[in-house]
């Protein structure tokens, strides 16, 4: 007998792997849940017990989240997880209002119930306030906290808040230079894009060039280069041929390619060759 799988026999092989990975996730969660539990019932004071029931909230919130997105819970469920997660996150939070990271995971819970809203295409607002507020709040408890610095700046954003983004960034970058300036990059790269939607090519522009002074954006989150789309804007919209040869030098010298026939009529309008 061969030894050889079909194509049709490694698409089986390849659902059940997945299957078979996501199951275990839940059953980790499962097992999350009952330790939580169990350190709830040994807490010797108010800190072990609040920590205990966030790290609760924490599996009930994961559990929620993964089933949604893996299809193997109903929506019921679904709505009863993340009840209970909001519950215990909030009863970690009256134990020990004093902790930032309390603050942090209860946050974390309702950006992530307004990301799942926004992959179905339903209202998010209500969740990313609540999460920007938690966030926000942690921030308070624990100024260092660069993790809550970047997701509330991811918060804003999804909340459609880029000015609100760019300051959660900025001040990131104090404690995380290379993920702050990284958010930054991207930030100002999605804002050039929404100007240029618009028709409002000097502000899009503006953006672009602003997003290259911080790096290369990532390309999964701004998938729009900010480095071509500019110089396109400053050659053919605005005719501000130096800030179009600025941008592609600056485009080469971090390894960024543009367009050649960008470039050739950048160098027809300008009348440069460089």
């Amino acid at each position: 007998m061969s030894g050889f799988l079909g194509l049709s026999s490694l698409g089986t092989l390849a659902s059940l792997l997945a299957f078979v990975g996501c199951v275990d996730f839940l059953t980790s969660r499962d097992n999350d849940i009952r330790e939580s539990t169990q350190a709830i019932e040994k807490a010797q004071d108010d800190g072990q017990r609040a920590k205990a029931y966030s790290e609760r909230g924490v599996a009930y919130s994961e559990k929620a989240r993964y089933g949604r997105i893996t299809k193997q819970i109903p929506n019921d469920e679904y709505e009863r997880l993340f009840d209970l997660a909001i519950k215990d996150h909030n009863q970690a939070v009256k134990l020990n209002p004093g902790n930032a990271e309390v603050y942090f995971n209860l946050a974390q819970a309702y950006y992530d119930r307004g990301g799942g809203d926004l992959v179905e295409n339903k209202e998010g607002k209500s969740w990313f306030d609540a999460a920007a507020s938690n966030f926000e709040k942690a921030i308070e408890k624990d100024p260092r906290n660069s993790r809550a610095f970047d997701m509330l700046g991811l918060t804003y954003e999804q909340n459609s808040q880029p000015d609100k983004a760019i300051r959660a960034y900025t001040q990131e970058m104090a404690f995380d230079g290379r993920l702050g300036k990284l958010r930054l990059a991207t930030a100002y790269c999605n804002i050039g894009f929404q100007h240029q939607q618009h028709q409002e090519l000097a502000a899009a522009a503006a953006a672009y060039q602003k997003s290259t002074e911080f790096g290369i954006a990532d390309d999964k989150s701004c998938p729009y280069d900010p480095f071509g789309n500019s110089v396109a804007i400053f050659t053919t919209e605005t005719h501000e041929y130096d800030k179009a040869w600025e941008m592609v030098h600056r485009a080469l010298k971090m390894g960024h390619g543009v367009a050649p026939e960008l470039l050739l009529r950048l160098q027809k309008e300008s009348g440069r060759t460089y």
